[in-house]
């Protein structure tokens, strides 16, 4: 495909001189002829470029590659006007950044470093200005811009007045990605831009670092996989084609040759009788690429060291295109392939169409990534204030504040309340758990007989109700509980009750055993109790935390927080020892049986008496019990149809015969002979019902105290607490608070990159919106 064909630009859109341009006139766009739009065009990509934007999006440009020697300084050279550093072997060993642009003010050049650090390009003028009455002195400033770059460590102006060669042997680095920039304007430079790559190698010398070969093809491929680069692919004729590897890397970054240039060099060094094989690329029948194939001839070194200026190197150009076979003799449509003039114009014009064509695409990334960067900006920590005392203080008040709402009690799953609720459940589990198992029977029938539930319980907790039992009806404890509950019969208490007898009355027995069975149990209460307070302790350590991270966490490098968390730790520790001592205290008071819970006691001691004898009394007498509970009272209807009563009801109707009213079928069991284990039945009542008063009465007590002592009690003096531990408030608060409030370099680092990309970006936003799109 010819030029002509490409959707980049037309032919009208450049002007080309089959004998090269008109004397005294520039060439590329310094060229009156061109339109002032491309020029406004390709001025503008260059104030895009000054600002740095293209480290953040992709602006179009021209990057030169080529094998090493093919030629490309002397191409560069040609368009810059400008002597390039020439050494044996490969010379530029770093990118090389051209900004032309013609100016009516006199020639000059200005040669700037341009490095990556910490993230962000950073630009230093590299020497001062040179002008046109110093042009000689180019070819030594970039040279000695190149070392400086190839040795990072050391000053750029150290390489301003040291001797040099241009053995790069002692140099740090063999190559490098940051690139030396040329700034030149004048009245005949071309309004042009573009970036001189170092040539491909396919070998290194004696000493040389195999891995440069992979560096300098990475580097070109960070330049040319931009979809807004134009590929400038410089081909020497000298050399047979499909042994220079520019041309393959091209192909895979541009495979249907929609963005590469090719540029033909060395025409004059082709052998003898392969003419007509370079002619084809010139006619886009080999290797046929959208914009075309040139072929340029530039002055060798020889030919500039015996004083060649680039006027005439134009005139030796134009002069051997238009005498030399098979050149000469080319149609005049493939003419406007040679020479450099010619080439620099279609560059232009390709530049400045694809400047436009992105302008509207450029603008909207702008915008994205102004947004992007401002939401960045606003995700970072606050700069550390001037008054670093009065930030700290504000701070503290405002954690305190947080911290006791969230005491206080949040409407969330994950709150602090809500998480420490489950621990208060199992506590109250816990001491479920050790009520006494009595049994109403002797312990010689433990394996045959059962106790029913108790169903007066349910209505309380149900915890009878859901508890496991085992295949003899025992209650199963939980599976964490370390206490063992063993069942107690009726003849062990009894035993225990004889036991305990000193000088009371036959059938009289001492209190001390409900109060040796009470304080057995009493005892293990004092692990559940404590494990709750631990259980808390740590609930409530893990929240605060999670409180003083999200406070703190960002503040100054970290030491704020890291000294919070100490002074709490120890605060919260000393609230966990009081609260501890408090649980002890609790369960001193435990260990003397009392309540002025009367009513409550009576209640349950009845209940508890009834449940264990109507158990015995069933086991004693059966057939009785059986049928007191499978009694049903006659109905209406029965009571009028004449038969006799049997079994209870007869019973009833006799009692109700000889005038005693009110008896109740239960009642009957008590007109069996008394039990003689009736005292020990009066014990286990005792004993279980006062059970029922003391562990509700402690199951409330001690989650009170933890709550006191521990969850509310951080809260007391803890501000004070803060001040004293930081030392904030003393001589030296002013100087501590400064050195708390100082940043992490991460997050001022971030912080400064961030803001240089916002400024690089309102800085180009700037320039698109000057040029009245």
């Amino acid at each position: 495909m010819s030029a002509s064909d490409s959707d980049i630009s037309s032919p009208a859109d450049f002007l080309h001189f089959d004998n090269g341009p008109p004397k005294n006139q520039g060439v590329g766009l310094s060229n009156p002829y061109l339109s002032q739009e491309r020029r406004k065009m390709l001025d503008l990509v260059n104030r895009l470029h000054s600002t740095g934007v293209q480290v953040d999006i992709d602006l179009p440009q021209i990057a030169v590659i080529g094998s090493q020697s093919a030629g490309k300084s002397s191409l560069i050279e040609s368009i810059s006007g400008i002597t390039l550093p020439r050494a044996a072997g490969t010379c530029t060993r770093c990118p090389t950044e051209c900004r032309l642009s013609r100016s009516d003010e006199r020639w000059k050049c200005i040669i700037s470093l341009r490095r990556m650090k910490d993230g962000q390009m950073h630009s230093e003028q590299f020497g001062e200005v040179i002008m046109e009455s110093g042009k000689s002195e180019v070819e030594d400033r970039i040279r000695r811009a190149q070392r400086a770059i190839l040795n990072p460590s050391r000053s750029a102006k150290h390489y301003l007045t040291i001797d040099h060669e241009d053995d790069y042997s002692d140099a740090e680095l063999s190559f490098s990605r940051d690139c030396v920039s040329l700034q030149i304007s004048g009245p005949d430079v071309a309004d042009l831009s573009f970036c001189d790559l170092p040539g491909l190698i396919a070998s290194v010398g004696k000493g040389g670092n195999k891995n440069d070969i992979q560096l300098v093809e990475s580097l070109a491929t960070s330049y040319i996989q931009k979809p807004s680069c134009i590929i400038l692919l410089t081909v020497a004729c000298e050399t047979d084609f499909q042994n220079q590897g520019a041309q393959e890397l091209a192909k895979i970054h541009d495979p249907d040759g929609k963005r590469t240039i090719g540029v033909l060099t060395k025409p004059d060094r082709i052998p003898t009788g392969e003419e007509p094989n370079w002619i084809e690329f010139i006619k886009n029948e080999k290797e046929p690429l959208e914009n075309n194939w040139y072929c340029v001839k530039q002055p060798g070194s020889n030919d500039l060291k015996q004083g060649m200026t680039w006027i005439d190197a134009r005139q030796s150009e134009d002069h051997f295109f238009s005498v030399s076979s098979p050149w000469c003799d080319l149609d005049d449509v493939y003419k406007k392939y040679l020479r450099t003039s010619n080439l620099v114009e279609r560059l232009s014009s390709i530049l400045s169409d694809l400047i436009l064509k992105r302008v509207p695409e450029i603008q909207e990334e702008l915008e994205k990534s102004i947004l992007g960067t401002r939401e960045a900006l606003t995700k970072l920590p606050k700069e550390p204030s001037r008054d670093p005392r009065n930030e700290i203080s504000n701070m503290l008040h405002v954690f305190v504040t947080d911290l006791a709402k969230r005491i206080e009690g949040i409407p969330d799953e994950d709150g602090l309340l809500q998480c420490i609720r489950p621990a208060q459940e199992k506590f109250r589990r816990a001491l479920r758990v050790t009520a006494p198992d009595f049994r109403p029977f002797e312990k010689r029938y433990e394996e045959t007989k059962t106790l029913g539930k108790a169903s007066f319980l349910s209505h309380e907790d149900g915890y009878e109700e859901i508890r496991p039992r085992d295949s003899r009806n025992n209650l199963v404890l939980d599976r964490d509980s370390t206490y063992t509950r063993r069942p107690v019969y009726i003849d062990e208490v009894m035993e225990r009750a004889h036991q305990a007898r000193t000088r009371e009355l036959p059938g009289s027995y001492p209190f001390v055993v409900q109060q040796t069975f009470i304080n057995e149990i009493i005892k293990q209460w004092n692990e559940p109790a404590q494990t709750l307070c631990k259980v808390v302790y740590l609930v409530l350590t893990e929240h605060i935390r999670i409180l003083i991270t999200t406070h703190f966490a960002s503040f100054g490098l970290g030491n704020l927080e890291q000294r919070i968390r100490i002074i709490l730790q120890e605060h919260v520790k000393k609230c966990m020892e009081r609260t501890e001592e408090r649980i002890n205290w609790l369960i001193k008071l435990e260990n003397r049986p009392f309540s002025l819970n009367t009513h409550y006691l009576t209640d349950y001691k009845d209940k508890f008496l009834s449940y264990y004898r109507g158990a015995r009394e069933k086991d004693r007498n059966l057939d009785l019990m059986n049928a007191i509970e499978g009694y049903t009272p006659p109905t209406t209807r029965d009571r009028g149809i004449s038969s006799s009563p049997t079994g209870i009801a007869k019973v009833l109707a006799g009692l109700v015969e000889i005038g005693i009213i009110g008896i109740k079928p239960e009642d009957l069991a008590k007109l069996i002979p008394p039990d003689g284990m009736e005292p020990a039945l009066v014990i286990m009542a005792d004993v279980r019902a006062y059970f029922q008063v003391a562990y509700k009465r402690f199951a409330d007590n001690v989650p009170l105290a933890v709550d006191h002592d521990l969850v509310r009690g951080i809260e007391e003096g803890i501000l004070q607490v803060l001040y004293t531990g930081l030392g904030i408030n003393g001589p030296d608060g002013q100087r501590i608070c400064k050195e708390l409030a100082q940043e992490s370099p991460n997050i001022s680092g971030k912080r400064e990159e961030l803001m240089k990309k916002f400024e690089r970006l309102n800085s180009a936003s700037q320039q698109l919106l000057q040029i009245g799109l």
